[in-house]
């Protein structure tokens, strides 16, 4: 969709300009975008009769550049992408959630820093985006919603940083992460197992 969309709206284009839009937009970040795959997406496109190419021009030394159109196929497909998105709720798959679900693996002590860790990695983008956001560059060049997109981005990154700061509070403070049925999670096999290694390994570096 991210693609088409683009093709679409910048048309005639070639994959440099896509590729510079894309990443202005920070698309590699949140949409799972990556620079090296856009040339391969483009050609991709092009076979499934989605976009077409108009010219292939080479200036000096340089690589040649295709230029591309969407055709009335691609203009259907991106319609009903663009609707599907909007009407429905999608969860992305995020790594680090499969990873919180065996929190009780983690020393109480890692997990928090780990948490609060993770809340300054989370802050330092955030910063890195206001300052994006108030750049001339950003004001004079990208159509207003982009910015707005970027305040999404921004919400949902404050509000994970303040649970980080919540959870390592709570893990901090001892509170049992099991079902009542195991007490605490020092009852659970799979913890002290865990924590007992963890303990070993580091009295072994020692």
């Amino acid at each position: 969709m991210m693609i088409l969309g683009l093709v679409r709206w910048m048309q005639p284009v070639h994959g440099y300009d896509v590729r510079r839009e894309l990443l202005s937009w920070n698309a590699d970040k949140w949409a799972n975008v990556q620079p090296g795959s856009i040339y391969h997406a483009l050609r991709k496109l092009a076979e499934e009769g989605l976009l077409r190419e108009v010219a292939t021009e080479q200036v000096g030394a340089r690589p040649a550049r295709t230029t591309y159109e969407v055709t009335p196929k691609g203009e259907d497909e991106f319609e009903g992408l663009l609707r599907a998105q909007w009407w429905q709720v999608h969860e992305t798959p995020d790594p680090f959630v499969a990873a919180f679900s065996f929190l009780p693996a983690m020393p109480r002590d890692e997990a928090a820093a780990a948490l609060r860790n993770r809340a300054n990695l989370l802050r330092a983008g955030v910063e890195s985006m206001r300052a994006s956001l108030a750049s001339d560059w950003v004001r004079d060049t990208k159509p207003v919603h982009v910015g707005w997109m970027f305040e999404l981005w921004l919400a949902r990154a404050e509000a994970e940083i303040d649970w980080c700061g919540r959870i390592a509070e709570r893990i901090d403070s001892g509170v049992s992460y099991l079902p009542a049925g195991l007490a605490g999670a020092e009852d659970w096999p799979g913890w002290t197992d865990g924590a007992a290694r963890q303990g070993q390994t580091r009295n072994n570096q020692r």
